[in-house]
């Protein structure tokens, strides 16, 4: 019943490091983007809500 031997202060600082590497990569992939990346996005939403909003019917209120 041999088991390893592992030092917990060393298992703990990996722990973190790998945590802070997954916080690091989701961080890139939301706030990494460019500013023509951003204006790109925008522009494209705010054309489909146009199209969106062309698309509505008009009801009469009723009185």
């Amino acid at each position: 019943m041999a088991a390893d031997i592992i030092n917990l202060r060393q298992a703990r600082k990996v722990k973190a490091r790998a945590e802070k590497d997954k916080t690091a990569e989701q961080n890139r992939l939301t706030f990494g983007r460019t500013k023509a990346e951003k204006q790109l996005t925008k522009s494209l939403n705010e054309k489909a809500e146009r199209a969106l909003d062309q698309g509505k019917l008009e009801r009469p209120d009723e009185n």
